[in-house]
């Protein structure tokens, strides 16, 4: 089994880079950089599904086999073929003996998709606590859920050099990037409004990914954790219907027919599946109020038009430019909150404040608050990252 994911130890090409070569529109992801090559480490890569992670992980496996001496030195294990733990273990524990056969001083160890494993953490804590891996590079990736079950606790100390990567869709920046070098109005509001239709999933742009499969992500993940994918489906209706206005949990839950609790469950995991983003109110006294209410964020133009479709909920085009600059101002800063009164900031990220007008009225506001035309969002985006 271990042989037929490691082609490279018998120098032989991996299917998953022939298949990037032959895409229509790639990109070589930018967080592959970040991911930690230094004994010892312990690298998670995160993020939503069809993102990117496993092919960026096939990319920097491909540039790691013209460095090492040995090809037994990296390997590689879809792990959405095992069970649980003890069967992460055993295969482990295979390759393991596979390196010392092999005299590999320092190995290169990519678990794909190990979420999938239930506590597979037992098997990667077992090994690191025994030494077993010591001199080696371990990186893990998996649906966001990895959070969920607080298992970045779990491992302490251990992780030695190791980093915590998320990858997310493409932003506009890296998005247009892919059709040109520099930045030219006129390309921007081209690609601009293609990006809408698309969103940073560059699967779904070269035709090997449909709004359906991430419906079936979705409600595949909420079953593993054994949520409703009806109740899950109304608090997103009721998310769209309401956007971009701020709302409440008790708004919802009235809604819906449930209670807060249950609202902010849902909530919290959909934005633990980095699907949706909670924008807190922050006075102008500088500080958050977490009871009033709050602006709810879908992340991603392609995440929305696939909500919008399950949900059988519109959004509106103005409703998308806001939420497009929020997202962006929260990648760049990594905390974004609004203000509302008698005028309204839609984000507000440090010292930069910014409201969102589709069209062309802009009204009265403070000097020190910037106000986006629709026309001027992709350039906006664009040199923000």
């Amino acid at each position: 089994m271990l042989e037929l994911q490691n082609p490279w130890w018998f120098n032989e090409p991996d299917r998953d880079w022939e298949f990037f070569e032959n895409l229509t529109y790639r990109i070589k992801p930018k967080w592959l950089n970040e991911i930690s090559l230094k004994p010892f480490s312990l690298n998670f890569v995160i993020g939503p599904r069809r993102v990117g992670k496993t092919l960026g992980v096939k990319l920097l496996i491909k540039e790691l086999v013209k460095r090492v001496e040995n090809r037994y030195a990296i390997f590689y294990f879809s792990c959405d073929v095992l069970e649980d733990y003890k069967d992460l273990l055993d295969i482990l524990t295979s390759y393991l003996k596979l390196k010392k056969k092999k005299r590999v001083k320092t190995a290169f160890i990519f678990l794909d998709e190990v979420t999938l494993v239930e506590d597979w953490w037992r098997a990667i804590k077992f090994l690191i606590d025994r030494g077993e891996v010591a001199t080696d590079v371990i990186t893990v990736t998996g649906s966001v859920g990895i959070t969920l079950g607080r298992h970045f606790e779990t491992f302490g100390g251990r992780r030695g050099h190791g980093k915590t990567i998320e990858v997310m869709p493409l932003s506009f920046h890296d998005y247009y990037r892919i059709f040109y070098e520099e930045f030219f109005p006129s390309k921007g509001e081209d690609i601009f409004h293609q990006y809408l239709e698309t969103g940073g999933y560059l699967a779904y742009l070269n035709g090997t990914l449909k709004l359906e499969d991430l419906i079936g992500f979705l409600k595949a993940d909420l079953k593993t954790l054994n949520r409703s994918t009806e109740l899950a489906r109304d608090i997103i209706g009721e998310i769209i219907e309401r956007a971009p206005s701020p709302i409440s949990f008790n708004t919802i839950a009235k809604a819906v027919g449930i209670s807060p609790h249950t609202v902010r469950d849902y909530i919290e995991i959909l934005e633990a599946f980095r699907l949706i983003l909670q924008v807190q109110y922050l006075g102008l006294d500088g500080k958050i109020y977490p009871r009033k209410e709050r602006k709810i964020v879908i992340r991603d133009p392609l995440i929305a038009k696939a909500l919008e479709m399950w949900s059988r909920r519109e959004v509106e085009r103005a409703t998308l430019y806001e939420w497009l600059v929020q997202e962006h101002l929260y990648r760049k800063f990594g905390e974004i909150f609004y203000y509302r009164n008698s005028y309204e900031i839609d984000a507000i990220a440090r010292n930069l404040k910014v409201e969102v007008k589709s069209g062309e009225k802009r009204g009265r506001y403070p000097k020190d608050v910037k106000v986006l035309k629709g026309s001027e969002i992709p350039e906006f985006l664009y040199w923000l990252d």
